[in-house]
């Protein structure tokens, strides 16, 4: 017996999501010239790459997109972006990831860009999972969902057509 796929999101809807998210971050960073858009690698940098896309659509804002690599079964170590430091100093910062399941990737994630003064930073995920265990909390997100521990969120941007489902 085949298994069908829990669709959560079609690949119009996450596209109709990122738009949204875009103009989210746009009204929020209206009043900037300048707008860092930093993805968690790798579906996070591949959302990322979409909301600057959409953002440089409808703003003038000069958006800059960043790469983050975190070690997500060892957080804790060293993080790395692809762009230094001096470059999103005093700038705002929106931090990308595709789901927001238990908090830590974006947790440690933001604990990274906290050693570097901005002037605004926010976050940003497709999906928001509601089993946080650490306090964060996205600013913009495509959907909340309630799902039971066991489910698990897969997102592909990789290839068209995008999906989110449930598993």
């Amino acid at each position: 017996m085949a298994l069908t796929k829990n669709t959560i999101l079609s690949h119009k809807e996450i596209e109709h999501k990122i738009k949204r998210i875009a103009y989210q971050i746009y009204e929020s960073n209206v009043n900037e010239t300048e707008i860092i858009i930093a993805g968690i690698a790798n579906n996070g940098y591949l959302l990322a790459k979409k909301i600057k896309a959409n953002l440089d659509q409808i703003s003038n804002i000069e958006s800059t997109l960043c790469k983050v690599t975190i070690n997500k079964t060892e957080p804790t170590q060293p993080i790395a972006t692809s762009i230094p430091k001096e470059d999103y100093a005093n700038k705002s910062l929106v931090l990308v990831d595709d789901v927001l399941n238990s908090g830590s990737t974006l947790i440690y994630g933001i604990r990274h860009f906290l050693d570097v003064p901005l002037k605004q930073f926010k976050t940003a995920v497709l999906v928001n999972r509601n089993h946080k265990k650490y306090p964060v909390k996205a600013d913009f997100k495509g959907i909340s969902l309630s799902t039971s521990l066991f489910e698990h969120v897969h997102v592909n941007l990789s290839k068209q057509p995008y999906d989110a489902y449930l598993d």
